[in-house]
């Protein structure tokens, strides 16, 4: 079977084609980065009119990289949400007409369960179930218990900010530009991540929910306080350290609650290098099995969202124009 996955979500707009056989036959992403880059942060309307502009384009680059032709398809999978609402209108009208001018089936995905799989859409020995997933993200900070394919259960998420959505905020408060989580990174490769105590939010044990605002209003109190004798390295690194420290707590916490073997750690944010050599350090500590995706498919992709829909489509569960049970679950 071979299913198109559409990704539209937020500022990238995306397609890819996968094969039962094959696997991912082409994965296509046009983002959006240069143009919000000038507001220092994502502005919904442009980012629908950017989606309008490229959705076709995108589609048949991937249509034409896999060497696939419309009629071979056997479904439409596209992101029915969460995410900006004009962005996942411009992605799934259009997923739907293209579905319905082939007589296609079209299966709504939902983003969190897309980036929940995206470390299976590569590796051959997927993780066993039930294993706890770390979703973190510019909108998204949740932790779940996968059962099995449609069933998770939620077992804590960020109260305020996402931790995605602190890096941002600090970057900019800083001057790094946007996206801030990649200069943050960057630059806290140079610091001390020891020099500023910066405080953890919500870090106490047997707490799986997070917090970030504090953390945030921290880092813009220390910069207005110390004024010139800054060092951007250090408080970059800092600040990544207390994310980091966070994530990591919980996340194995989470992990020995549940008396499960896999870690699953994905989201844009799972890009980040001081959070991936974190969670590997203490997953071999614990005996804990690790499962990142690839740096390209821990941002917002199709290639996951594909796999959703390609699975779906062999087990027979097609969701419809809903959504379905297993996508309002994690909505």
């Amino acid at each position: 079977m071979i299913v198109l996955g559409i990704e539209s979500s937020c500022d990238e707009t995306a397609a890819a084609v996968l094969s039962g056989e094959s696997g991912v036959l082409s994965n296509i992403v046009y983002s959006q980065e240069s143009t919000h880059a000038r507001f220092g942060g994502i502005v919904p309307e442009v980012a629908s009119r950017e989606h309008l502009a490229v959705i076709s384009t995108v589609v048949r680059r991937a249509l034409a990289e896999a060497d696939v032709e419309r009629s071979s398809l056997d479904a439409v999978a596209a992101t029915r949400g969460p995410g900006l609402v004009g962005s996942l209108l411009v992605g799934w009208s259009f997923a739907r007409a293209f579905a319905l001018g082939r007589g296609l089936p079209l299966i709504g995905v939902n983003h969190l369960e897309g980036h929940l799989f995206a470390p299976f859409v590569t590796i051959e020995t997927p993780p066993p179930f039930p294993f706890v997933a770390l979703i973190v993200s510019g909108g998204h900070t949740s932790l779940y218990l996968a059962r099995d394919f449609g069933d998770y259960v939620l077992l804590g998420r960020t109260r305020d900010d996402a931790a995605g959505e602190a890096f941002d905020k600090v970057a900019k408060m800083m001057g790094l530009g946007y996206p801030g989580g990649r200069a943050i990174d960057a630059l806290a490769a140079e610091g001390d991540p020891r020099a500023v105590a910066f405080p953890r939010g919500m870090k106490g044990r047997g707490r799986l929910d997070f917090s970030f605002s504090g953390l945030k209003t921290a880092v813009k109190l220390y910069l207005e306080r110390s004024g010139g004798s800054v060092v951007p390295a250090d408080v970059a690194a800092s600040f990544q350290e207390a994310v980091v420290d966070v994530l990591v707590s919980k996340a194995f916490d989470a992990v020995e609650a549940r008396s499960v073997g896999a870690l699953v750690v994905t989201g844009g944010v799972a890009a980040n290098s001081g959070l991936r050599r974190r969670m590997e350090e203490e997953a071999r500590a614990r005996g804990i099995r690790l499962y990142c995706p690839p740096p390209a498919l821990c941002t917002d992709n199709a290639a996951m969202i594909g796999w959703v829909g390609l699975r779906r489509l062999e087990a027979g569960r097609l969701p419809g124009l809903s959504g379905g049970v297993e996508a309002r679950l994690l909505l």
